[in-house]
């Protein structure tokens, strides 16, 4: 796996590697937004879909759900009518558009965050919600890899997202890792309040394939800190954005 991310040109690095197989992580994640979100019947975007893993997904909810990635290879890979290629900058959809909009693991890639998430709030109709999963800058480990000198090295790195800015930058050029105090600010100004702001930890999955026994417990110790104050050293921030207005789903 290592040696073919180094073979990954630089844009590519700079996509990203979303979603291609749906495992316990992404049901996970699903069940989370659940507890806050109304998803039976709502219309749904996913920005940054890939192949459209969690776009088939979410259809067990509803029939109403789309998605956007500005790769269009993955687009096409999806192999469904309801993927298009959009950068998230410039959504090809109309005011009050869906009742959901979905980022995940996304704005950490986009070249400007704070216009993706403009742009997602105006598609989504009063009372609506945008759910963002974004790398958290506390987190112990860079997952998006590092880039040393020209060479690009995949894998979990420690400790750099601990770096001072201008460091961090050298290393990882290509995704964005955001503090709490980061997240406020690229939120302030929406049309939207933050109803929910929090940390998740990972879902263990390469773990527990190679051993359930120690998957298990990282699971059990781990999303069991995120009823503590220790959560925010969690892999990601989970945020819910409540579009302001009022309306029932159409």
């Amino acid at each position: 796996m290592a040696e073919a991310q180094t073979a990954l040109s630089r844009e590519q690095v700079a996509l990203g590697n979303p979603s291609f197989v749906w495992r316990s992580g992404q049901d996970r994640r699903l069940n989370l937004i659940r507890r806050y979100v109304p998803l039976e019947g709502a219309r749904m975007l996913d920005i940054g879909c890939g192949i459209g893993t969690y776009v088939r997904k979410l259809r067990d909810c509803s029939d109403r759900v789309y998605g956007v990635d500005i790769d269009q290879a993955r687009v096409r890979q999806g192999k469904t009518g309801s993927l298009a290629v959009a950068v998230s900058e410039r959504l090809p959809f109309a005011e009050q558009a869906f009742d959901m909009v979905l980022l995940n693991e996304v704005i950490e890639h986009v070249q400007d965050d704070t216009q993706t998430l403009r742009e997602a709030c105006r598609v989504v109709r009063p009372g609506g919600h945008v759910v963002v999963f974004a790398p958290n800058r506390l987190y112990p480990f860079e997952t998006h890899g590092v880039y040393i000198g020209k060479r690009y090295v995949f894998g979990n790195m420690p400790f750099v997202n601990y770096l001072p800015d201008v460091l961090r930058r050298k290393l990882v050029p290509h995704a964005r890792a955001y503090t709490a105090r980061g997240l406020r600010r690229i939120t302030r100004g929406l049309p939207a309040d933050v109803v929910l702001h929090t940390q998740v930890y990972p879902g263990f999955d390469n773990v527990a394939a190679r051993s359930r026994f120690i998957g298990g417990l990282l699971k059990g110790i781990f999303h069991r800190l995120e009823s503590t104050p220790l959560r925010a050293f969690g892999l990601s921030h989970f945020v819910i954005l409540r579009v302001r207005g009022e309306q029932p789903y159409g």
